[in-house]
């Protein structure tokens, strides 16, 4: 009798992560290392397209890559419908259970509350919509998980960028009439692996970190913990003058008891201790 790759004989989940070469993708392959990870990039899988020739068939997907460029939607929104719609479905007909990514951005921020997994979206930007549909793309096996302003030691984010301009300047203008949750990857990635690991079902989860704040109140706790004496001038969105309009109150919280996540300033912490590793 011939077996094929859900022989249950296997001891250990294979776990395919696209997108792994960012800032989400580098940290679900730590919280996932128990798994046989594989890891694919950019480089191996641009997700626009069908998925390449496998070593294997994977148990679960989780999908990282993704269109992240909020402004530059604006621009190109079919781009980033290529990448988070048509990738989500690229990663999705795989056929193994998944974990697409999504974003507080499918939300236009009028609600002036915490938004709940029930709570009707509508986004107000070109990668808001992008998100949106691509959430519909994940399919019925699907844990779609949104979550906010992600940050970690690796890439391109807001911790990072503060952390530049705070060592070079006296002073940086920051908006403060936006409110979020400012979610440390290496968090969010343990609280997938919690999600997919208790079996909770297939839908949408509300997974953000605790507590809330302003851009510019978390450029005054990124410089406080660093010890960095830059200023932060607060300034309103209209002022920044960003392409694509971002909702005012964006924070997410969970009705359906998803895995609960540290304080943001945890997080911070978390992620300076990392950064601060990887020089020494």
């Amino acid at each position: 009798m011939e077996h094929d790759d859900a022989d249950p004989v296997r001891a250990r989940r294979r776990t395919l992560i696209t997108g792994a070469g960012g800032q989400l993708g580098r940290a679900l392959a730590v919280a996932f290392a128990g798994d046989e990870v594989l890891p694919v990039g950019r480089d191996g899988w641009d997700v626009r397209h069908e998925a390449p020739a496998l070593p294997w068939r994977p148990d679960l997907v989780l999908h990282a890559a993704a269109w992240t460029d909020v402004d530059g939607a604006e621009d190109d929104p079919q781009g980033a419908a290529a990448a988070n719609v048509g990738g989500t479905a690229n990663a999705a007909a795989l056929g193994a259970p998944l974990v697409a990514y999504s974003s507080d951005y499918v939300f236009d921020g009028a609600k002036g509350a915490p938004y709940v997994e029930s709570d009707t979206p509508s986004p107000l930007s070109a990668y808001g919509r992008s998100k949106l549909h691509g959430e519909a793309a994940a399919g019925d096996r699907a844990w779609v998980v949104r979550s906010s302003w992600l940050f970690g030691p690796t890439g391109h984010n807001f911790v990072r960028t503060m952390l530049r301009l705070g060592a070079e300047r006296e002073e940086v203008a920051v908006v403060d009439d936006q409110r979020g949750c400012p979610t440390y990857v290496g968090h969010l990635a343990v609280a997938t692996r919690e999600l997919v690991d208790a079996g909770r079902a297939f839908g949408t989860w509300h997974v953000a970190a605790a507590g809330d704040c302003s851009w510019a109140d978390f450029a005054e706790a990124i410089f406080e913990e660093t010890g960095l004496s830059c200023a932060v001038r607060r300034i309103t969105s209209a002022q920044f003058g960003a392409k694509a309009p971002r909702p005012a109150v964006s924070i997410l919280r969970s009705e359906k008891g998803a895995p609960e996540l540290p304080h943001w300033r945890e997080g911070l912490r978390a992620c300076l201790e990392a950064l601060a590793s990887e020089r020494d």
